[in-house]
């Protein structure tokens, strides 16, 4: 699970090439004639202008690779594994990995349109049979409109889909801003700074940007963000867009609805015309389907690409198209939870029948008027999707098109809303029902707890001159470190967007300053003064900040990795390195770890990577602290962790303040 970074982001082209290659000239209208109801904004510099100049990810040294590789194996392993582990990466280094990484570096100049660790990460995704609900969808809940009388189901529904298509005609016609990262807000992010980059040719256009100390980062992503879906094949899904869609996918206890968003010049349907069919399918009786083919989305790929294959046979071809390319899908839940563990459930993985996991992402709102996203991992992370999220939330928050007065259509929605119905045979209906089973089995093992935190918060942490990502990350070593007397592999990611093609890199959070630190205060045996103590979680804030700049610069070891193991593997080669234990258990990820952390959002969270590993969503704000964690017990006890990491935040907050933790006092 990626981490979605604080960085503000950014991109743009004059001449942007769609998804068919063709070249398109994006329509600028003067100041008098621009739609404003059609558009969230004008951005005077083209959403994809840095695009061709953005600099590309650096290969790393290979002996840089494996020092920090050796670095993060430090802390989890015993001397001799230790040893023995040093002892292969040194033979690898000096022989397999110079071959590798001279094969790499020829592959990577050849291929200037992309980096080297793309094409890999996309087969990683799509290469993986396993369902893709739990496996990777994540999700992200919206905060309530501050107006309460705006949540309501219907109206709220209305305004995020009028907002939601906004943003797509905003995005697809190059009116949205690009995403940069200023260094220096007060002196780039300005129109002297707009103008002057918005004059250089697109080839040079990064130069200008970063002459100003601000950093264009990569949107290919955002060409997948609507329209689109992955669709299952044997052995490797396919990403699939359709740009002309111009219609909606809706879920409603089951069964699937379609109605136009746009028009056919391309203009948003009238606002009322949407509520009104919101709102017919609201009211439509029409009960669950016997046999939900949405469930079949929540299946092992290979299972679901065969049972595909079986619908489009059984003439349902038409049918999917229509739900792969949709707009979006826009889910209604009856359900209205509001203890925060069943939310996170809902909006995780409901009841697999009235979701549409493989979409790039689905828009869910429960009978309270509560929003969420939960959206497929393979054509992007979270950068895309979180700016979405915040567009989103700014416009219906700020210029809502749908207010408590107004009023549904009288248009006739029996003839703009179609409910799609497929052709089942006895087989797809036996496939259907053993999905269902597999499903109900895998959510039933899988738990859920949170922690809201107040004692302290951002401003505190910062107060003290400490990273407040890496107290949050001490607090996940200490709360594990104290409930099971060892560290463990550990995952944060890390936005590689500043380059082009740019997913994600690995910050490896369990060091031996964290390592010290959990043992000052958890090991009875050990004896350390407030100083000291305060000295170590200095020391592991200044060891994260590094790691984590190294991995926004692509400098991390993981990728780099994985890419040389993936090249050994397409030889034949199994080496050393990758088959000795330790790299295993290293990338055994028990802690796999996310942030997320904007006004925007209340809470998102994702599940364990792997059966004894425990997900942890956590967020940093002004006014709290949070985490929310699942876990698939009796494998770990979720409800203990959460436990633990109060104590953990408890027992930094007292040592920052001079005092001892509670243990040792």
């Amino acid at each position: 699970m990626l981490k979605i970074t604080s960085i503000k982001h950014l991109t743009s082209n004059a001449v942007k090439h769609n998804l068919q290659g063709k070249k398109t000239c994006p329509k600028y209208y003067s100041s008098g004639g621009f739609p404003e109801s059609e558009y969230l904004e004008k951005s005077s510099v083209p959403t994809y202008h840095f695009q061709k100049s953005l600099p590309r990810l650096p290969v790393p040294k290979l002996e840089k690779t494996c020092e920090r590789y050796l670095a993060s194996q430090k802390p989890l392993l015993s001397a001799d594994d230790y040893s023995r582990t040093e002892s292969l990466v040194k033979n690898f280094q000096e022989t397999d990995g110079q071959v590798l990484q001279e094969e790499l570096v020829a592959t990577d100049k050849k291929n200037k349109h992309t980096n080297y660790v793309s094409d890999v990460w996309f087969d990683m995704y799509l290469k993986d049979r396993r369902p893709v609900v739990i496996t990777h969808n994540p999700f992200m809940v919206f905060n309530d409109d501050p107006r309460r009388e705006y949540n309501n189901q219907l109206l709220r529904a209305t305004n995020m889909v009028v907002s939601s298509v906004k943003f797509m005609k905003t995005l697809r016609d190059e009116y949205l801003s690009p995403e940069v990262f200023h260094l220096n807000p007060a002196k780039s992010d300005n129109e002297s700074f707009r103008r002057l980059v918005r004059m250089l040719p697109e080839a040079l256009s990064w130069y200008g940007a970063y002459w100003y100390k601000a950093f264009p980062l990569d949107m290919s992503q955002y060409k997948r963000l609507f329209c689109s879906t992955r669709i299952p094949r044997h052995k490797k899904d396919e990403l699939y867009t359709d740009p002309s869609a111009k219609h909606l996918v809706v879920l409603r206890n089951g069964n699937l609805y379609l109605f136009d968003v746009l028009d056919r010049d391309g203009n948003i349907v009238a606002v009322e015309d949407i509520m009104a069919h919101i709102k017919y399918i609201l009211e439509d009786k029409t009960p669950s389907p016997e046999y939900p083919v949405s469930i079949l989305t929540s299946e092992n790929r290979d299972v679901w690409a065969t049972v595909r294959e079986q619908l489009v046979n059984a003439g349902n071809e038409n049918t999917l198209k229509l739900v792969d390319g949709a707009v979006f899908a826009l889910v209604l839940d009856d359900a209205q939870p509001t203890d925060p563990n069943q939310v996170s459930r809902a909006f995780l993985h409901g009841n697999g029948i009235n979701r549409w996991f493989e979409k790039s992402f689905m828009l869910i709102l429960n009978k309270a008027g509560t929003a969420a996203v939960n959206f497929e991992h393979a054509w992007g992370d979270g950068v895309a999707v979180l700016r979405y999220f915040k567009e989103v939330f700014k416009d219906t928050t700020e210029k809502p098109s749908a207010n408590p007065d107004t009023r549904p259509s009288s248009i006739d929605s029996s003839k703009s809303v179609q409910r799609l119905e497929f052709n089942l045979d006895r087989n797809i209906e036996t496939k259907i029902t053993e999905a269902k089973q597999k499903f109900d089995a895998k959510i039933n093992s899988l738990d859920f707890h949170h922690l809201e935190y107040q004692k302290y918060t951002r401003q505190f942490i910062k107060k003290q001159k400490l990273s407040p990502d890496s107290v949050l990350q001490l607090a996940i070593q200490m709360a594990f470190y104290r409930m099971y007397g060892k560290t463990v592999g550990t995952y944060e990611s890390c936005s590689t967007s500043a380059y082009k093609h740019g997913r994600t890199e690995t910050i490896r959070p369990c060091t031996l300053a964290t390592l010290k630190m959990c043992e000052l205060v958890y090991n009875k045996n050990t004896t350390a003064s407030v100083e000291e103590l305060q000295a170590t979680i200095k020391e592991c804030s200044t060891v994260h900040s590094e790691l984590t700049k190294n991995a926004a610069m692509g400098h991390g070891f993981d990728r780099h990795l994985f890419t040389l193991k993936r090249l050994a593997e397409a030889q034949g080669k199994n080496l050393d390195i990758f088959a000795d234990p330790s790299y295993n258990y290293i990338n055994h990820i028990i802690l796999s770890t996310s942030t997320l952390s904007d006004p925007s959002v209340l809470i998102g969270g994702f599940a364990p990577v792997v059966p004894d590993g425990l997900g942890i969503g956590y967020s940093v704000e002004d006014n709290r602290l949070g985490f929310n964690v699942t876990s698939f017990p009796p494998a770990r006890d979720v409800h203990g962790f959460i436990e633990s990491c109060q104590v953990a935040l408890d027992d930094i907050y007292s040592i920052l303040q001079g005092q001892k933790p509670s243990n040792k006092s």
